[in-house]
């Protein structure tokens, strides 16, 4: 086996022992232990929902313990601290052990896949983080073998993390505090989804400008053939 796919497999392995680690492990007792720590459990909780972000661990879970425990406000601010924590590490370990891998396949569905991120950029970073299309960490793995440039993937996962983090950590404040749901709880969700729309009219919009019109390639044809004769 080259040393690319060793690294590869590496990954996928450490992705499978962290999700099975999490599974095993019990995630009840963490709200109680955080909460007990006074100033200490903002950063704690940070830190835990980080390593449970990379374990594969819904974000959306997280995000409703941090409301519970430490507020709408800073229980927003824990989970988007741990979100974009574990989206460097994610990514950083998705580069370490997968890059070559993918790097490796120049062509088929892999390789175009890889372009046309690469291609879209930051657009494509922040529709995929406010879409709940696969575990939060996953998305990270994911990117991090990619091409997409580390300024595209981390301002993209800020803004994609965001309003789902406040709105779920509101959600989870007002679980624990009946009567807290207000127009206002569900403003980030709003902001998130005005976001999602205008990056994929946007996106739509830029495709189809990138792909030529029948008439286009019509008179292109006729060019590339007396070139060739």
């Amino acid at each position: 086996m080259t040393p690319t796919r060793t690294r590869f497999v590496l990954l996928v392995i450490l992705i499978a022992a962290l999700a099975v680690a999490a599974g095993l492990a019990p995630l009840r007792r963490i709200p109680d232990a955080t909460a007990d720590l006074g100033a200490w459990g903002p950063p704690t909780a940070i830190a835990f929902g980080t390593l449970l972000l990379a374990a594969l661990v819904p974000r959306t879970a997280i995000s409703l313990a941090c409301g519970a425990l430490f507020g709408a406000i800073g229980g927003g601010f824990v989970a988007l601290g741990a979100a974009v924590i574990a989206s460097v590490a994610t990514f950083v370990i998705g580069r370490w052990l997968g890059r070559d891998a993918v790097a490796a396949r120049s062509g088929g569905r892999i390789a175009n896949l890889d372009a046309w991120l690469n291609r879209t950029g930051l657009l494509s970073v922040i529709v995929v983080r406010l879409l709940p299309v696969a575990p939060f960490g996953l998305v990270g793995y994911a990117y991090g073998t990619t091409s997409v440039r580390v300024r595209n993937y981390l301002l993209g996962s800020l803004i994609g993390a965001t309003p789902s983090a406040f709105t779920y950590a509101a959600i989870g404040a007002a679980v624990v505090r009946p009567g807290a749901v207000g127009l206002v709880t569900f403003a980030p969700a709003a902001v998130g989804l005005v976001i999602t729309l205008a990056a994929a009219v946007y996106w739509y919009r830029t495709g189809r400008r990138a792909v030529p019109r029948g008439d286009d390639r019509e008179r292109t044809e006729p060019q590339q053939r007396s070139h060739t004769s």
